[in-house]
């Protein structure tokens, strides 16, 4: 038989949530976290139990500082217990003097007592049990217990009110002798030893896991007791086999920490989520790269992903019954015909996000043949596949009356991976497409076409170039490296954005004639009207930009 360590006595919450964990266990209850930790130590017990962290009292400090104690074993899962706990006495009417409980339950039911017992006495214990004997046995109506419903009831207990402490939920580490194995959905523990004081230490940890877009979920630090030094507990996402976070490790230890075993890994464990997801299924119209890419850090955070297209065994049509968020993610051509044939099929209360290059068409169409309860939205991401993370990458969200919780949580997803998140309307959107996108992929591929149109060999080109010059050349080659179809889809692309390229030709046709002409002066006055549109600041914030540029392309250039 199991058997598990946890703290008592029985009926108390990190009994409730051993029982919940393996119901058929052998339960062996103590006072004190410390006390679990050595038990479990000694290697008679199985599995321990303790609370790690409480959403109204934020983490348990005792578990802190015994963990680092913690010796042959390993974290390896968690347990979410909602926390009931109610003010029980005597009697019903009888005014109260005092209010008993253990320490924990007086913290998580501060607001509670402030507002209704703002002068009361507390009285903290530690066996809850032994003090609802005492008021039973010496007929003391005016004490009063806070403490977790069960016991108040099985004790005899008038209960006066219930769920004093509303939203409350306590999470505990469960331990074990070997470390979990990977499920796809995991966290790590980790520990640093007591460190020697550096500036910008903490920075430099922290740098490790976000040029490899590890997320962090918890970091606090303490003081240690013996050797007043900082340490430092990180809880990150991913299991520690995980070949980025174990390089992370490594690299912090070496290259940072300096010192070898100063990151102790306390375990590997499937994640939890504190906070409510609404979406637990996301489906794909499209199985391009893009969407792969999108479904595999949807599954990384929880989400079930599923991938439909043409050559896929299961259909748009039936996918689409069993998730609650459809997403199209297909060529920008194709979108407003598939958005057609399948958005008629969504039900109130689901959501259709739109991946796409193209807004004002796209939603319009989108909230056509949609029924009024489907949330929608538009996000364009303006990264690509082979993108490792996206932290500080741009991402055009276009939100409608009817984009809602289901829209937000999506958007909390790109926030929560570091996207730098741009509100756009459908018609604001376009333009600016046509300006960061459509316009320079026009330009790139006429560039390469006036080239081969003048025989002029691309290994010549750098001999006559500027640094300023260099930057369009530069783009030229990016696109022709790429998936042409992607490009083509730009500049084919529906919507305001043709404004700016059709703009852009007639004012680049004035500007040759002046030019033919040697009308300096006016090219001039055309420069300065310029300058003053974009503005000093603008100007001077890119040109920092350049510079930082010119520099990476100066430094090639000698190498």
């Amino acid at each position: 038989m199991t058997t598990i360590a946890t703290l008592g006595p029985k009926g108390s919450h990190a009994w409730q949530a051993a029982h919940n964990y393996s119901p058929t266990a052998e339960l062996l209850l103590f006072p004190t976290i410390s006390a679990v930790i050595e038990a479990f130590a000694a290697e008679h017990i199985d599995l321990a139990i303790l609370p790690v962290y409480n959403t109204r009292e934020g983490e348990i400090k005792k578990y802190f500082r015994v963990m680092e104690t913690l010796g042959k074993g390993f974290w390896i899962d968690n347990i979410i217990l909602p926390i009931h706990l109610s003010l029980g006495a005597k009697n019903e009417h009888s005014p109260l003097t005092s209010l008993i409980g253990r320490n924990s339950d007086l913290r998580q039911s501060d607001e509670y007592i402030n507002n209704r017992f703002p002068s009361i006495t507390r009285i903290i214990v530690e066996d809850i049990n032994q003090a609802i004997d005492d008021i039973r046995s010496e007929r003391k109506p005016d004490l009063g217990i806070i403490g977790p419903e069960r016991i108040l009831v099985e004790g005899g207990l008038y209960l006066r009110e219930r769920e004093v402490a509303p939203h409350n939920q306590t999470r505990f580490a469960v331990l074990g002798k070997k470390l979990a194995a990977p499920t796809g959905y995991d966290a790590t523990a980790l520990l640093t030893a007591p460190l020697k004081d550096r500036v910008g230490l903490l920075f430099d940890m922290l740098g490790e896991f976000t040029r490899r877009g590890i997320n962090l979920l918890d970091l606090r630090s303490e003081t240690d007791v013996k050797t007043q030094k900082l340490q430092i507990y990180l809880e990150t996402e991913r299991h520690i086999q995980d070949d980025a976070l174990k390089l992370a490790v490594q690299r912090i230890e070496e290259q940072i920490i300096q010192e070898s075993g100063a990151i102790k890994v306390l375990g590997s464990y499937p994640r939890v989520d504190m906070r409510k997801k609404l979406a637990h299924t996301f489906g794909f119209i499209g199985t391009g790269e893009m969407s792969r890419w999108f479904a595999d850090k949807l599954e990384n955070e929880g989400y079930r992903s599923l991938l439909t297209g043409r050559h896929t065994t299961l259909t748009p049509a039936d996918m689409i019954p069993q998730v609650n968020v459809v997403v199209i993610c297909v060529p920008i051509s194709s979108t407003p015909a598939t958005i057609r044939q399948y958005a008629p099929l969504l039900a109130d209360g689901q959501a259709l996000i739109l991946l796409a290059g193209e807004a004002e068409n796209s939603l319009t169409t989108a909230l056509d043949y949609t029924k009024p309860g489907v949330e929608i939205m538009l996000v364009h991401n303006l990264w690509g596949p082979q993108a490792t993370t996206i932290k500080d990458k741009n991402a055009a969200v276009v939100r409608t009356a009817r984009s809602g919780a289901l829209c937000s949580e999506f958007e909390a997803f790109l926030y929560k991976h570091g996207a730098a998140i741009y509100q756009d309307t459908p018609s604001s959107h376009d333009l600016l497409m046509g300006v960061g996108q459509k316009l320079p992929t026009t330009v790139s591929v006429a560039l390469a076409m006036t080239l081969a149109e003048n025989k002029i060999a691309a290994t010549d080109i750098d001999t006559h170039s500027t640094l300023t010059s260099l930057y369009g050349i530069i783009a030229m080659a990016r696109l022709h490296t790429q998936n042409p179809r992607t490009y083509a889809e730009i500049m084919a692309a529906q919507g305001d954005g043709r404004k700016i390229v059709h703009s852009f030709a007639d004012n680049f046709k004035v500007l040759m004639e002046l030019a033919d002409a040697g009308k300096i002066e006016e090219l001039c006055r055309l420069i300065e009207n310029n300058k003053k549109y974009l503005s000093q600041e603008f100007l001077e914030a890119r040109m920092k930009q350049a510079l930082a540029v010119d520099e990476i392309l100066t430094s090639n250039s000698r190498a």
